[in-house]
C-alpha cells in the first residue's frame, strides 16, 4: 500500500483507533471535538467515510454489532499500526496552514465601507477573546466525553495541544487589539479628532 493514499485525516483515525481502541464514527467524532477540533478543522463527515476506507485498504476492520444500534465499530490492524509508526518516523516538514476567515475579511477591508476594517477588527476580537477565557477556565476540556471517556487522548490534549491553542489565542487576542486601535485611528484621522467613544471602540 502506498503512502500516497494516506491523508492526515487518515493518520488521525489510526492515532485514535490506536490509543482509544476499538471506535464507532460518533467516537471518533467526540474524541476529536474534545481535543484536536479545536484548532484542526475539517468536515466531521470525514468521520464516518475515512473509517470505512481504512478498512477497505487493510488498516483497519469493521464490525456491525447484531443488536441495539447496530453501530459499526472500527479495529487498528497491525498493517494499520505499521503505517501510522512509519508515518511518525517521517518528522513532517511541510508550511503550517492557516485558514483564517477574519483573515481574509481583513485583508480585503479597503473595499468595504469606512468602518469595515474596525467592524472586523471588533469582532474577531470578541471572539478570541471568548475563546482564550474558555481555555484559561477550562470549559472546553473533557466537552461531550463523560468521566473516563478519552481518557488518554484527552490526557494528551491536556499536556500539548492546550497549551499551543492557548498561545495561539494570546496571540491572536494581541493582533486584533493592535488591528482595532489601528481601525480606530484611522477613524479618527478621517473624522479630524479622536472620537467621543473613543474608549469603548477599543475596549
Amino acid at each position: 500500500m502506498s503512502t500516497d493514499q494516506l491523508s492526515s485525516t487518515s493518520y488521525l483515525v489510526l492515532g485514535l483507533l490506536a490509543r482509544e481502541g476499538p471506535c464507532t464514527p460518533y467516537d471518533l467524532k467526540r474524541h476529536v471535538a474534545a481535543t484536536l477540533g479545536h484548532f484542526w478543522s475539517f468536515p466531521h463527515a470525514l468521520l464516518y467515510a475515512e473509517p470505512t476506507r481504512l478498512a477497505s485498504i487493510g488498516l483497519a476492520t469493521e464490525t456491525q454489532e447484531e443488536r441495539g444500534r447496530r453501530r459499526r465499530v472500527f479495529t487498528i490492524t497491525d498493517a494499520g499500526s505499521h503505517a501510522l509508526r512509519a508515518w511518525l518516523e517521517r518528522p513532517n516538514r511541510e508550511p503550517t496552514e492557516l485558514r483564517d476567515p477574519g483573515l481574509l475579511q481583513i485583508f480585503f477591508s479597503d473595499m468595504g465601507p469606512s468602518q469595515t476594517q474596525w467592524t472586523i477588527a471588533r469582532e474577531q476580537l470578541a471572539v478570541h477573546r471568548a475563546k482564550l477565557a474558555a481555555y484559561m477556565k477550562d470549559e472546553v476540556l473533557g466537552s461531550g466525553t463523560g468521566s473516563a471517556f478519552g481518557q488518554r487522548t484527552l490526557e494528551q490534549w491536556l499536556s500539548h495541544g492546550l497549551r499551543m491553542a492557548v498561545m495561539y489565542e494570546r496571540s491572536a487576542v494581541a493582533f486584533w487589539e493592535d488591528v482595532t486601535v489601528d481601525a480606530v485611528a484611522e477613524e479618527a484621522s478621517a473624522a479630524g479628532g479622536v472620537p467621543e467613544d473613543y474608549g469603548k471602540l477599543i475596549a
